[in-house]
């Protein structure tokens, strides 16, 4: 059974940094994308970044401006979200998710997702 949990979320004043962490387990991964996902209350759920499990292909919503990193590390199954510069508008729960689609940047793409973990900025 694939499971993806998040962790690493929490309050932080804006300027701030967190870093968010995925476990991945129950298949392997190889061939597969990584992405975060973030919603906040009354908005829909959007991208925020993407990478390939097997390394490279990271992507960034416009929104990121290089405020955000992705990464992944392939022998502890983990994938990581930087988050830097944080703002309260960056305030939402962010979703961990995988797809076998290599280039996805939409939430019907993605085939598993974890439970999320919020991150709230305050101003």
């Amino acid at each position: 059974q694939v499971q993806l949990v998040e962790s690493g979320g929490g309050l932080v004043q804006a300027g701030g940094s967190l870093r968010l962490s995925c476990a991945a387990s129950g298949r392997t991964f190889s061939g597969y994308a990584m992405g975060w996902f973030r919603q906040a209350p009354g908005k829909e759920r959007e991208f925020v970044a993407r990478i390939r499990w097997s390394g490279g292909g990271t992507y960034y919503g416009d929104f990121v401006k290089g405020r955000f990193t992705i990464s992944r590390d392939y022998a502890k199954n983990m994938m990581y979200l930087q988050l830097n510069s944080l703002k309260p508008e960056d305030t939402a729960v962010y979703y961990c998710a995988a797809t076998n689609a290599m280039w996805a940047t939409s939430r019907p793409d993605y085939e598993y997702w974890g439970q999320g973990t919020q991150v709230t900025v305050s101003s």
